[in-house]
């Protein structure tokens, strides 16, 4: 071996510390900011040392064009044993009857539903972006308000719930050719068998968007939308605790469109470490004790959202039945901005967000997300939920300068950092 040959194999095999010192201090930075802040950020969790092995193993390098046993490149017989185990576990796990592993991400696996019923110009019906939809369910913003007509249903304006009879009322005004069910931040069980009739009425397919809740859908926590939607699609990093990635689920007579959807509709190559990583969080979520975990979620969150109320913080909703729940801090004067930069500060992290019918812009906001996937994951149960509540409230209610409640912020911050020590995560 040459010494040029000699040198390249070195800076190969070379880890990451001494390859890119930079990027290597920003990840052991961010590990720090994992195990030490408490993560309330209702889309985000941590995955098993299993999962990331596979999400940084070796079939990074391949190319795998196509699908299993019919691919565009040769050497693929690893990536199909592997995205054919993430296929059947998907099926299994779901009870679906077809499964596509390979979208990049949720809007794309959104983007390949719509690809398979619709064309350009179609009206598709879905919750509205400021009441807890996704930009991807006809925001004019993003592709699917751009591509499509979209017109959108809210929750009433005094239960702040979903008013079925309102969204029948719609369908059968605007028509749409499909309807897309499922939010970001809707903290509530959605009855998918009244969606269907709705659907049925006008003719329309049904899609669900689970990504917030897949976790629990598998788990058997939440209502399943498999049996009556055309297709399913979610994302596999929130609930389900896996990769940053998408799937899609549906009929096996929707089999064929959703696929040539993915695959040469709207990506070339998938990404074979990130479909291996999608396997194996899916193995996990078969075993028993995932299931122990989305059960000990849906307490966690009921457990934060008490205690908040009596503390008296208003939810939107009253309360929730998931994993998430929506602060509305109109009645504290403070905006969802100002609550999470004084979050973050002292070591807890949240995100803005808009309430329905928020008078404030979108990067202001009126509340903020919260959620427990990530807290749960750490071993966190009630009464940490407790705990939580009594530092969320301490901290937004002492936002000024006078020394005392600087005082309260410093102390907030060092019972934080202890609580979050308590329940470490991954060794540094």
């Amino acid at each position: 071996m040459g010494n040029s040959e000699s040198t390249l194999m070195s800076e190969i095999n070379r880890p990451l510390e001494q390859a890119d010192p930079e990027i290597a201090e920003a990840i052991r930075l961010d590990v720090e900011r994992q195990n030490h802040k408490i993560l309330l950020i209702a889309s985000e969790n941590y995955v098993s040392k299993a999962v990331m092995e596979a999400t940084g193993s070796v079939l990074t390098n391949k190319y795998a064009e196509g699908y299993p046993l019919k691919r565009y490149y040769g050497g693929c017989e690893n990536a199909d044993t592997v995205e054919t185990i993430a296929i059947e576990r998907a099926k299994e796990l779901f009870g679906a009857e077809h499964a596509n592993v390979q979208p990049h991400a949720g809007s794309q696996a959104n983007m390949a539903a719509y690809f398979a019923f619709l064309k350009p110009g179609d009206r598709i019906l879905a919750m509205e972006l400021a009441h807890g939809g996704h930009l991807t369910h006809g925001s004019p913003v993003n592709f699917s308000g751009t591509l499509y007509q979209s017109c959108a249903y809210g929750v009433d304006p005094e239960t702040e719930l979903l008013d079925y009879d309102k969204i029948q009322q719609l369908a059968e005004e605007c028509r749409p050719k499909a309807i897309m069910t499922g939010a970001t931040v809707y903290p509530r069980y959605i009855d998918f068998a009244r969606f269907r009739k709705i659907a049925d009425s006008v003719g329309a397919v049904l899609l669900a968007d689970i990504a917030h809740t897949a976790g629990l859908v598998a788990a058997g926590e939440h209502p399943s939308p498999v049996p009556y939607c055309d297709a399913v699609t979610f994302t596999t990093h929130k609930t389900l605790r896996g990769p940053r990635s998408g799937i899609v689920l549906c009929k096996a007579e929707h089999a064929k469109a959703i696929d040539r959807a993915v695959f040469p509709g709207l990506q070339g190559g998938p990404l074979v470490h990130v479909i291996a990583a999608k396997a194996v969080c899916l193995k996990e979520a078969m075993q028993p004790s995932f299931k122990d975990y989305q059960r000990q979620v849906k307490l966690n969150a009921r457990a934060l959202a008490e205690e908040l109320a009596n503390r008296g913080i208003r939810l939107v909703s009253g309360g929730t039945d998931t994993h998430l729940m929506l602060v509305d801090l109109t009645p504290l004067g403070i905006t969802g901005k100002a609550a999470q930069e004084a979050l973050d500060e002292v070591g807890i992290v949240a995100n803005k967000n808009m309430i329905p019918f928020d008078t404030q812009k979108p990067m202001v906001t009126s509340g903020i997300r919260i959620g427990v996937p990530c807290v749960t994951t750490r071993g966190m149960k009630e009464p940490e939920m407790a705990k939580i509540a009594d530092l969320i409230m301490r901290c937004v209610t002492n936002l000024g300068d006078s020394a005392a409640e600087v005082a309260v912020r410093e102390s907030v911050a060092r019972e934080a950092r202890a609580l979050a020590d308590a329940f470490p995560v991954y060794p540094v």
